[in-house]
């Protein structure tokens, strides 16, 4: 077989131009001579037009000024932080939850808390939230800590350094070294419906071998619950999974494998046979806690000067018929005073929240933020208006 081109007419030149091979068609060659690029035949004497040299001039300054700007590493790559927020409504028509995978995605970002106070030790769980290291916990796990000690999933030791706790809520962050670290992603708890599935990931016991995972139901919403300080723990998730002394601190995730709550507390009921009660407190109220200690090291609550009570019967039961929350002391020089609220008063709304009770009440403040102009609805002899008022931070 003869080489490729061999036998065929040598490619002939004219006056025109270069020498082109006859076999190859122009429109087919992967090259072309500098005198045929984007002109035709007759069209090489063309002169360039101001216009021309302009947009050629431009063009190169342009090449020039990004290339300096490149050295000058105007454009390196930014650091991401990556913070996993997605709100998830969970699939009523899926009754199938593939409950090893969503472990097994949660789990590396789930940690092992291990604290160190005066002579004393302890461990708790973690749920790293940002891939810079940043990560939620309860603030009894960490509270008093002179050393701070992380496991990650994969068994590895890193060192922790306490940001900041916030007593109410019983929440902490914890900030440990790295960047691009396994993350959660956090959901949201207003979706949720009793008898829902959940999945409680944590470190119980102090065990090793990483996190473990146990499942049940969501058994209950909006609970109020006494911390290990006394102090009442609001609007917190109720579930039967499986959560033994360590836990504290994990994960309380949905269907759908995003986290819902952060695990607070364990109820032990002895006359039902040692039934244990899992609480976690809300994704929502984690998140704006730990980004309040992340931005200022502490966290601020709104207050309206009052003390009060749930409405009840004369029989001391509540009164089904007129919820609300009873005033009976206002605080001098507190919001409720500027108001005009007497003691006596019943209030049923909060910015057209209804208020069915004290409970709700607290509830409801922590959606605000100090400095809030709020509008308050009141009965007071039968009769109901509204007032106005600017919400204050609460006094330590």
């Amino acid at each position: 077989m003869a080489p490729y081109g061999e036998g065929l007419d040598e490619p002939e030149e004219d006056d025109e131009g270069p020498a082109v091979a006859p076999w190859i068609s122009p429109d087919d060659r992967l090259w072309r001579h500098p005198s045929e690029v984007g002109f035709l035949k007759g069209a090489r004497e063309a002169r360039p037009t101001p216009w021309s040299l302009g947009l050629l001039s431009g063009t190169i300054g342009a090449l020039l000024v990004f290339g300096l700007m490149a050295v000058a590493g105007f454009f390196r790559p930014a650091t991401v932080l990556e913070e996993r927020a997605v709100p998830v409504t969970p699939s009523a028509s899926s009754n199938e939850v593939d409950i090893p995978a969503l472990a097994a995605q949660a789990r590396p970002a789930i940690v092992m808390v291990e604290v160190r106070t005066g002579s004393e030790e302890s461990s708790a769980s973690g749920v790293i939230f940002r891939s810079d290291g940043h990560l939620l916990t309860n603030a009894h796990v960490v509270e008093g800590a002179s050393e701070v000690v992380v496991q990650m999933a994969d068994g590895e030791r890193v060192p922790g350094r306490v940001v900041g706790g916030d007593r109410d809520t019983d929440l902490a962050v914890v900030k440990i070294p790295g960047t691009d670290l396994p993350v959660v992603t956090l959901g949201r708890s207003t979706s949720l419906r009793v008898g829902e599935v959940a999945i409680a990931i944590g470190s119980p016991l102090g065990l090793e071998g990483g996190p473990s995972v146990s499942v049940g139901v969501i058994s209950a919403l909006s609970r109020s619950v006494r911390g290990q300080d006394g102090r009442p723990l609001l609007d917190m998730i109720q579930t039967d999974a499986s959560i033994a002394p360590g836990s504290s601190g994990g994960a309380l995730l949905d269907r759908t494998g995003s986290v819902v709550g952060i695990t607070t507390a364990i109820a032990m009921d002895s006359r039902a046979g040692g039934e244990r009660l899992g609480f976690a407190t809300p994704v929502e109220v984690a998140r704006d806690v730990a980004h309040q200690l992340i931005d200022t090291g502490r966290v601020v609550h709104a207050w309206l000067g009052i003390e009060g009570e749930d409405v009840v019967t004369k029989s001391g039961r509540m009164d089904d018929t007129s919820d609300g929350a009873l005033v009976r002391q206002v605080i001098p020089g507190s919001p409720a005073q500027k108001a005009g609220i007497l003691p006596g008063d019943v209030i049923t709304s909060i910015e057209g929240r209804p208020i069915k009770s004290m409970l709700t009440l607290m509830v409801s403040l922590r959606t605000h933020s100090p400095g809030h102009d709020v509008e308050v609805e009141i009965r007071r002899d039968g009769k109901v208006f509204e007032v106005r008022t600017k919400l204050m931070e609460r006094p330590s």
